[in-house]
């Protein structure tokens, strides 16, 4: 089978070594450069904690890449299991993690649902007072997204992968109702500027909608921009505290080097959604403030004297219920898409399932029929729950 996996982001270079590995044919191309998307802005969390059971799989069957990723790709991508410390500030969100623990336990993840007064136990900086309840997973963490990249692009490579950067895809060619190639145009485009195919995997994160539509699928895939700051706390953040995460404002901060932090949240009515080849990729100096601020209220690292470092924004692609669409869409054109801030974590997983959905008919490493784009239909929605 030769497949065009379009976009070089980690869940296209996921993909295509997943493919390659089951004898797949494989061209990967890519607008930019590679991780030019949503990768190289990406903080690099990796976490069991969600809401629904199928990403709570596709955390746990992503897992074991990551805690093995240098013996398997020889790449050291930084990966620190920190935990992740996920806070309740009502007794509502309280009752809704317990029952979130219970349900990553039995899916097989280690989750331990704490008191205020335990929670200093994994972050000091924390105030208890502010806080109902808290849940944590000590094997989750952060990697280097852009050192990940790098070894998934290695490992492509390897694997006779063609990886064409600077070349876009203009149409996806149909001929009976399935795929039979593409056409692209670019630097880096064959000449002729078509290449023919068997099967073509939609990975553009933040362009999704558009590939989709040359495929004649409309999915409901938005572009939503996100910031993140580094700083420099008041106290210093030890580097062994996990990435903590405010439920009721998503509010988050993980440690960098040397004290500093990464911190982040969204926090307007409505979200912002921009042209995905023309948005700012600075931070807002009024978001960092209330970031900051927004921190303060739970943690007491963040006080008057926090400096503001650098920060840098980027995209999620992201469905109505926090979920991606993972499916073969029409014959032969598989979608892995709108992961609304989670592709990173998910991409080992994914990269099995689409190749499992073209080469087998349907997929065995996480059962992922929920995740079929006639659920915004039908109505039958997922609801993540957890989202930063």
């Amino acid at each position: 089978m030769r497949v065009v996996v379009v976009g070089g982001g980690i869940v296209g270079l996921s993909s295509a070594v997943a493919l390659a590995d089951r004898g797949a044919t494989v061209v990967l191309c890519e607008r930019g450069s590679l991780g030019d998307g949503s990768t190289s802005r990406a903080l690099g969390g990796v976490r069991c904690q969600f809401s629904t059971a199928v990403n709570v799989d596709l955390s746990l069957a992503s897992r074991p890449v990551w805690e093995t990723f240098e013996d398997r790709f020889g790449v050291d991508i930084e990966f620190r299991q920190a935990g992740y410390l996920l806070l309740a500030r009502t007794e509502e969100t309280a009752r809704g993690l317990e029952q979130q623990a219970a349900l990553q336990r039995d899916r097989g993840a280690e989750t331990q649902f704490l008191t205020p007064d335990e929670v200093t136990d994994y972050c000091a900086g924390v105030d208890p007072d502010a806080v109902t309840a808290a849940t944590y997973n000590p094997r989750d963490g952060f990697a280097d997204p852009y050192l990940a990249l790098q070894g998934f692009a290695d490992a492509a490579h390897e694997r006779g992968v063609e990886v064409r950067t600077g070349t876009a895809v203009t149409d996806v060619r149909l001929s009976n109702g399935r795929v039979v190639g593409v056409d692209v145009a670019g630097d880096g485009a064959p000449s002729g500027g078509a290449i023919d195919a068997d099967a073509v995997v939609n990975a553009t994160g933040p362009w999704a909608a558009e590939l989709a539509a040359m495929a004649g699928v409309e999915i409901p895939v938005e572009p939503q921009r996100r910031q993140a700051l580094v700083a420099d706390p008041e106290r210093p953040v030890p580097e062994d505290d996990p990435l903590t995460i405010d439920l009721e404002t998503s509010s988050h901060f993980r440690p960098e080097r040397d004290g500093a932090a990464i911190v982040g949240g969204y926090f307007d009515d409505e979200p912002e959604t921009p042209d995905p080849d023309s948005f700012s990729e600075s931070y807002d100096v009024a978001w960092a403030a209330e970031t900051v601020e927004r921190a303060a209220a739970y943690c007491d690292y963040f006080g008057e004297s926090t400096r503001l470092k650098r920060g840098w924004a980027g995209l999620y692609a992201v469905t109505p219920d926090h979920h991606p669409i993972v499916e073969e869409s029409v014959p032969g054109f598989v979608q892995a898409v709108g992961f609304s801030g989670h592709g990173f974590q998910h991409a080992p997983a994914t990269g099995q399932v689409v190749a499992e959905i073209l080469l087998d008919g349907e997929a065995s490493t996480v059962d992922v029929s929920d995740l079929g784009s006639d659920r915004f239909e039908t109505g039958e929605l997922l609801h993540e729950r957890n989202v930063a």
